[in-house]
């Protein structure tokens, strides 16, 4: 098959490498022209596990190309996966501006049969506005189809999850657009989920909106613990061995973030307001999501007393582990709280320091970025961990305790068990545990 990927960002980069790692010719094309060249270099312009060792062979192999042509682009592909940013604007629904860009380029150079692939995360009804641009703006008879193909990719084993995926949702309007899409993915037809478009469309944020919702009730649950003797490890554990439950996204701590469970949450409320459906479930749990960190800042004060002048350590600044995206990041708006207070920090992530610094620039006495958990951790009067990555999780606490001013460490994610941490003489806060 003849692919083309139009965006490169997140979900369009791994889309890109994987669907040629599965033996088809793709050709990769964004607005950004560094993208472009890093892809065709072998870089990754994101950090992603597997992704750039996957990127190298397949250009290797030379079914993978990359180009700033996106004219070019479509006019030499059968299938465009339309892979775009869909921002959320102030009112929490999606702007298609880039969507809409795209279609009309596709109108102007559709010179044979092609399948418009909606892969980006779309209102419903997205692929009726895709079709009538096409159809308004082409200079010839030839014929489209406009489907759906939703990701379900999850940042830090996007790989993986292309992959191996535990489903593939195709929406189709035809018999021939459906038949090219299954044999893409051919290898995963026990996998396949075929249905119209609104249907696919409405599953991704469906899905996205379910899952922000559990994670926003077992926090609600972590604040009735915290005033009882009640342990929210315990309930999560109790809860999800329960099938019908399951254990999977039932982690207390500072919420969820990046660029997926924020957005879709709050578009999907706006879809249902447009439509005269009232959402206000998925709204109260977007405004727990959003308590959590006025939550953790308490446990802060309550550690400190007094936050300024304070040197405070910053563990974990990407919004999970294994990536290095900061969008709707709980660090951000942490480290944004505690500069407030006048504290001076002292940051530390694996993978994401680089981008954190085009927001916050290192300042002397004010902004640290560290070289090590230990370095961050030196003379500091607290350590607060806000990303749960398992670097993390080996750290030699002893060594820890040595170096910090004062022994004491906020635990924003359920790192450490309490009674192992009093041992080592460490006044720790956690998340609805005692």
């Amino acid at each position: 098959m003849k692919i083309a990927v139009i965006g490169t960002g997140y979900v369009g980069l791994v889309t890109a490498v994987c669907l040629a790692d599965m033996g088809h010719t793709v050709v990769g094309t964004d607005v950004a022209p560094e993208k472009i060249d890093m892809a065709n270099r072998g870089t990754p312009h994101i950090y992603e596990p597997g992704l750039e060792e996957l990127l190298k062979k397949n250009l290797k192999k030379g079914n993978l190309t990359f180009v700033h042509d996106l004219d070019e682009a479509i006019q030499s592909s059968d299938i465009l996966f339309v892979c775009v940013n869909t921002p959320q604007r102030e009112d929490g629904s999606a702007d298609m501006v880039y969507v809409e860009g795209v279609a009309r380029r596709i109108a102007e150079n559709l010179n044979s049969y092609k399948v418009v692939v909606e892969k980006s995360t779309v209102p419903v009804k997205t692929s009726m506005w895709i079709k009538k641009t096409i159809d308004s703006h082409k200079k010839s008879d030839v014929k489209f189809d406009v489907a759906s193909n939703p990701e379900f990719l999850r940042e830090g084993s996007a790989v993986s999850d292309f992959l191996n995926p535990d489903r593939i949702v195709i929406g189709v309007e035809t018999e021939k657009a459906r038949d090219l899409l299954v044999k893409i993915y051919q290898k995963f037809e026990d996998r396949l989920l075929v249905t119209n478009i609104d249907t696919a469309e409405l599953i991704k944020h469906s899905s996205n909106s379910f899952l922000a919702l559990k994670i926003s009730y077992i926090n609600l649950i972590s604040e009735l613990c915290e005033k009882t003797e009640a342990d929210v490890e315990q309930v999560a554990r109790g809860m999800g061995l329960d099938p019908r439950i399951g254990g999977q996204f039932l982690g207390a701590g500072l919420g969820y973030g990046g660029s997926c469970f924020p957005k879709d949450i709050r578009a999907l409320s706006k879809i249902g307001e447009d439509l005269g459906v009232r959402f206000d479930l998925l709204k109260e749990a977007d405004r727990i999501n959003l308590r959590r960190i006025d939550v953790f800042m308490d446990k802060v004060k309550e550690s400190l007393w007094i936050v300024k002048e304070k040197v405070i350590a910053v563990l974990g600044l990407s919004f999970k582990p294994e990536t290095d995206d900061i969008r709707e990041a709980p660090s951000i708006k942490v480290i944004n709280r505690l500069l407030q207070e006048g504290a001076s920090l002292r940051l530390y992530d694996p993978q994401a320091m680089g981008n954190v610094k085009e927001i916050f620039p290192e300042k002397p006495q004010q902004v640290y970025y560290a070289k090590s958990p230990y370095d961050a951790a030196d003379n500091a009067n607290a350590l607060l961990l806000i990303t749960e990555w398992e670097e993390f999780k080996e750290l030699d606490l002893n060594k820890i305790k040595g170096l910090l001013a004062n022994p004491v460490i906020v635990d924003g994610r359920n790192i450490y068990e309490p009674s192992r941490m009093r041992e080592l003489g460490f006044e720790y806060y956690s998340i609805g545990r005692k």
